[in-house]
């Protein structure tokens, strides 16, 4: 294993495994939620709130799959496009775990947890884009 590969794991490690963390996160917030939100409304119409919990799981699915793009680019000016759309997928589940706590539920607990770790996220990512 080279210089380059060694420093490259290591680099990815924290920021990667707390999107893992994150995505996991989100996909149990999903799984508590959909339930509560499946039952049609008094008016025979579906719950708006239920894209929402699709929503935190494509958004933090994709911030996994943005993180390896930025990590394995070549190019300088590419891999500041996919760290600039990470930035904006962070601020999107932030906003949409914010939607969510509208919803009157008993996951308003877990969304605040989300929220405290996207906080952490944000700081790691504010190291690891410098080291790009």
């Amino acid at each position: 294993m080279n210089y380059l590969s060694a420093y490259g794991e290591n680099r990815r490690s924290s920021l990667y495994e707390k999107a893992k963390e994150i995505r996991n996160i989100s996909r149990r917030i999903s799984d508590y939620l959909l339930p509560d939100m499946e039952c049609l409304n008094e008016n025979g119409q579906e719950n708006k709130h239920i894209y929402f919990t699709g929503d935190i799981l494509r958004q933090s699915n994709s911030l996994i799959a943005h993180i390896n793009k930025a990590e394995t680019e070549f190019f300088q000016d590419n891999r500041h496009k996919y760290v600039a759309s990470v930035q904006i997928l962070t601020e999107r589940l932030y906003r949409t775990c914010e939607r969510l706590e509208n919803y009157n539920s008993n996951g308003r607990e877990f969304l605040q947890i989300l929220q405290k770790e996207l906080l952490k996220f944000r700081r790691l990512q504010r190291v690891w884009r410098l080291t790009l």
